[in-house]
């Protein structure tokens, strides 16, 4: 019974081609068939290192302002050669076609745009994130199928994504994932989620890259994530 469960979200990973630049709950890449809680926000924030010796500081606030529609707007900042420049500006709407449910499966509809002031160039995108949750949410799986207009080429790519969220102990999350982004190898990333203050306040720490570039695209990235409870009018 199981294995037939695991069955469908590989097959919607492995069957698509590439994963748009959306982000789910950090740190995943690949995005989740969640939202934040009505009427709350959160502000998801990271700094990530890379093996060209630029660093990006991103924060991201989402909030939902009618229960089934989260909306994102924010960006990141990049230093690169003594010199730091804000780089992408993203902006994103998310909604839920089915909620996922404890041993249950979601899925649902975002969109979205990433604009970059320093090239003066534009990108749009657009996916479907299903999620599976399986052993009382200590395993979820979670796909990503879309695809990525990336303006400074003036072409389409598909865009895909697979992620595993594993629960370690009570407050620690092992996470797991691969996708791709545009042409060449798919990326993968592997890093831990821990809960200081459960579903109000969580860090992390990834290392990526992208299949076999021996090194060459590492990163790292330190992550804080931060959830208000409900507020909003």
């Amino acid at each position: 019974m199981l294995g037939r469960r695991f069955l469908l979200p590989l097959l919607l990973a492995f069957g698509a081609v590439a994963l748009p630049p959306a982000r789910a709950a950090r740190p995943m890449i690949t995005d989740d068939a969640r939202l934040v809680d009505a009427k709350s926000c959160q502000v998801e924030s990271w700094v990530r290192s890379n093996r060209d010796n630029s660093t990006e500081f991103w924060a991201l606030p989402s909030c939902n302002f009618t229960g089934n529609l989260e909306l994102t707007l924010g960006g990141a900042r990049t230093r690169e050669a003594g010199r730091t420049q804000t780089t992408d500006v993203q902006a994103q709407a998310k909604t839920l076609l089915r909620r996922l449910e404890t041993n249950g499966w979601g899925i649902g509809l975002a969109a979205g745009t990433i604009g970059h002031p320093d090239g003066r160039s534009r990108d749009f995108y657009g996916y479907v994130p299903a999620s599976f949750s399986y052993r009382d949410d200590r395993i979820v799986l979670h796909t990503n199928v879309g695809a990525l207009r990336v303006g400074e080429e003036r072409r389409t790519h598909l865009t895909w994504g697979l992620a595993t969220e594993a629960q370690l102990a009570s407050n620690t999350w092992l996470i797991a994932e691969m996708f791709r982004q545009g042409e060449g190898a798919p990326f993968h990333q592997l890093g831990l989620r821990h809960w200081i203050v459960p579903n109000r306040l969580q860090v992390d720490a990834t290392y990526g890259n992208r299949n076999g570039s021996a090194g060459e695209e590492r990163w790292v990235s330190i992550g804080l994530r931060v959830l208000t409870p409900a507020f909003l009018p």
